[in-house]
């Protein structure tokens, strides 16, 4: 049995920033998209931040597509982080990048995160929820209205993934935030190649078996992926209050 210390303690996080961020080239052409400018400060600075104060103490930055201007900000503008800098030689897809990340992890349950999106979920609420489930995976869920730009989760009563639909127009549904609380020895079994889709070879292929671990939680919170120059837009003024007013 997990002790109450235990299910709130996750202290590590991998953050996949090595994304090209092409449909934000008219904006940000000559930077990784977790890098565009928000109010004045890259949009990653805001990821960091927020979960720092979530608990997490280690940050392992995934990175690719120029790498050394990431490296470069997190050097120089956290000087005390204790970072580490996972580099794809060539690109690997979500779950290549989480897989190569992994193994410089040094906690069983770790957090994985977009660098180009800010989910504020309740890290600890996550977190007991992930322990009391025995997950292998836990989704961060968030209700969405009236969108067409992602595809839905669907969850059975016992709060398991049952199915990952379409994107396609939906009046209303929950989308996969993007936030993954992951058992590290659970995924590095599964035996997966060094190139793959982490949504797609791992997420949808598990929830096929009929006793799989992958569970879904509601996170009602704020949710901001800055992958379209509208959003992009819409982060200049929300972000900043999103601080300010203390989340």
């Amino acid at each position: 049995m997990q002790t109450e210390k235990q299910i709130i303690n996750i202290k590590e996080a991998i953050i996949l920033a090595g994304g090209l961020g092409t449909r934000l080239r008219r904006v940000v052409p000559d930077l990784p998209k977790c890098m565009a400018s928000v109010a004045g400060k890259p949009f990653l600075s805001y990821v960091i931040d927020y979960f720092q104060e979530q608990g997490i103490e280690r940050f392992i930055f995934s990175l690719g597509y120029r790498h050394e201007q990431i490296e470069h900000f997190i050097r120089s503008s956290y000087p005390g982080l204790d970072s580490r800098f996972s580099v794809e030689k060539e690109p690997l897809g979500t779950g290549g990048a989480v897989k190569l990340a992994c193994a410089g992890a040094e906690t069983e349950n770790l957090l994985v995160l977009n660098g180009d999106t800010l989910y504020q979920v309740d890290l600890a609420t996550v977190a007991a929820f992930h322990y009391s489930h025995r997950a292998d995976c836990t989704l961060s869920l968030k209700p969405m209205q009236h969108f067409d730009r992602y595809g839905t989760v669907e969850t059975d009563a016992a709060s398991r993934v049952s199915a990952f639909k379409e994107k396609q127009p939906a009046q209303k549904g929950l989308i996969n935030g993007g936030v993954y609380l992951l058992n590290k020895a659970a995924f590095q079994d599964q035996g997966l190649p060094a190139e793959f889709s982490f949504e797609k070879h791992y997420l949808e292929a598990q929830i096929e078996e009929e006793k799989h671990k992958i569970f879904g939680i509601i996170q009602e919170q704020y949710f901001i992926d800055i992958g379209i120059p509208e959003d992009f837009d819409r982060a200049q003024n929300e972000l900043p209050e999103f601080f300010t007013r203390g989340h």
